[in-house]
């Protein structure tokens, strides 16, 4: 995966200040520099400066919150909660993500995804939610998907919506994939 932009592409990085915490038992993680190039690739439109805390937990963990705040009593790829913080605070707090390693890990094995790109996708995901995007509404969902996948797309990054047959050669506007397989919100 190339981590640069290159100058040509339109989307630019915010300046996101990506707080990290490894609470994972799992090695095979991105580096720093990569969760903070994703997370700041998919701030760019939107702000020009973010504060994000990720945690990067096992499933236990991911199990216990995705049960108390999501009310599903199962580990989850990804977990986003917005920062409450009026507006007029000025303040660059988005709010925080959990990623679980363990799912993260074994959805990229089940959907013959490389593994650093399903993390960019998790990270874009759940810094969209941060954002205030969502997918329960379809007409939201498209919207999306479809900036997930143009942003994945200025990093070099295949769209992780379509089937993995299709992913290799496919162009990113091609049919999408069944909801069910995208590896979001489990």
């Amino acid at each position: 995966m190339n981590a640069n932009l290159s100058e040509s592409q339109s989307r630019s990085p915010a300046d996101v200040l990506l707080d990290v915490q490894r609470a994972t038992s799992c090695s095979q993680l991105p580096a720093d520099t990569d969760l903070a190039l994703w997370a700041s690739v998919a701030v760019g439109e939107h702000r020009a400066h973010a504060e994000i805390a990720l945690r990067i937990v096992d499933e236990d963990e991911s199990q216990a919150l995705n049960h108390q705040y999501r009310g599903k009593d199962k580990p989850t790829n990804v977990l986003s909660f917005p920062a409450d913080i009026p507006p007029e605070l000025g303040l660059p707090l988005l709010g925080d993500l959990v990623i679980c390693a363990p799912v993260v890990a074994r959805e990229a094995e089940q959907q013959h995804k490389a593994l650093s790109a399903h993390w960019a996708h998790m990270v874009v995901h759940g810094t969209l939610h941060l954002l205030g995007y969502d997918h329960i509404e379809d007409d939201e969902a498209e919207i999306m998907e479809n900036l997930e996948t143009r942003i994945l797309g200025s990093l070099g990054i295949k769209d992780p919506y379509l089937p993995a047959e299709e992913s290799a050669d496919a162009p990113a506007h091609d049919a999408r994939a069944e909801k069910t397989t995208n590896g979001t919100d489990e």
